[in-house]
């Protein structure tokens, strides 16, 4: 299990440090190509979204690695989770129906809470 829950959660934390990295430093112009939702939310608000993936991240990983706080894995997990089900809706709100990439980030982090909480 400790094998699995390190890939998957692995995986997800490299994925949202990247997104998360690039919404703190990117430009809107040049967010804008790959988030086409950037131009209807405030730039404070898509930094903050930014620093909000690169904490989830962090917190997937350095808990269980470090061994301190480890219920904060779980707990990262479930924000990521929250994350998702807003960017979901921000996306369908906006008339834009590409939330499969959202989706399929909705049941990876729902599995990491599930293998986190057996850490």
């Amino acid at each position: 299990m400790n094998i699995v829950y390190w890939t998957v959660a692995g995986l997800l934390a490299l994925f949202y440090l990247y997104a998360g990295t690039l919404k703190l430093i990117r430009s809107r112009d040049r967010l804008r190509p790959m988030m086409a939702w950037v131009d209807r939310v405030p730039l404070p608000a898509v930094r903050a979204l930014g620093a909000v993936e690169v904490l989830g991240a962090t917190g997937l990983v350095l808990p269980p690695l470090t061994g301190i706080a480890v219920p904060l894995a779980p707990a990262a997990a479930v924000g990521l989770v929250l994350l998702q089900a807003g960017a979901i809706a921000v996306h369908l709100t906006g008339g834009d129906r590409r939330i499969a990439l959202n989706t399929g980030l909705v049941v990876t982090a729902a599995v990491t809470v599930w293998l986190a909480t057996g850490l």
